[in-house]
């Protein structure tokens, strides 16, 4: 069954179906008899979407997921996060153009209970305001700030 999970395979366009191309019966779907060559053919224009499927990529983007959505940031801002993550990491590491981030999050019990100092105008501040977490993609420090409700 190990042998099997390794095959190389494919989706086939006409039915959808998980098809290995061991069991390609003349280039076709064995379940539909939909031809796979002209999707040989069209593929090239997919080899981005394609490149990043793989299993560490799909991993890598789980986990920042979790770990984002843990702290309480909204899912867009997430995905947000790592598509623009995604275009800079198929580009050399020298010409990324973006790969800090900054991220809204709620307050929490105890953020509304203490005092806070905002990050723009550094006024002291006990209600309101937002709370914002922001670091670099390249390094592990992520950075709380506040900020009031004037900035």
């Amino acid at each position: 069954m190990t042998s099997r999970m390794h095959a190389p395979h494919t989706t086939c366009p006409g039915c959808q179906e998980e098809v290995f191309l061991d069991e390609l019966v003349g280039g076709k779907c064995p379940l539909c008899g939909c031809s796979l060559e002209d999707f040989e053919e069209s593929i090239g224009e997919y080899d981005g979407i394609l490149d990043r499927s793989d299993l560490s990529w799909l991993i890598f983007n789980y986990f920042v997921f979790k770990k984002f959505a843990d702290l309480g940031v909204p899912p867009s801002q997430i995905m947000d996060l790592l598509s623009t993550y995604e275009q800079n990491a198929e580009k050399p590491r020298e010409e990324w153009t973006k790969s800090d981030f900054s991220l809204e999050l709620p307050m929490g019990m105890l953020d509304a209970l203490r005092p806070k100092k905002c990050a723009k105008c550094n006024r002291l501040f006990f209600r309101g305001g937002k709370k914002e977490i922001h670091g670099d993609m390249r390094s592990t420090k992520v950075y709380t700030r506040y900020f009031c409700d004037r900035c």
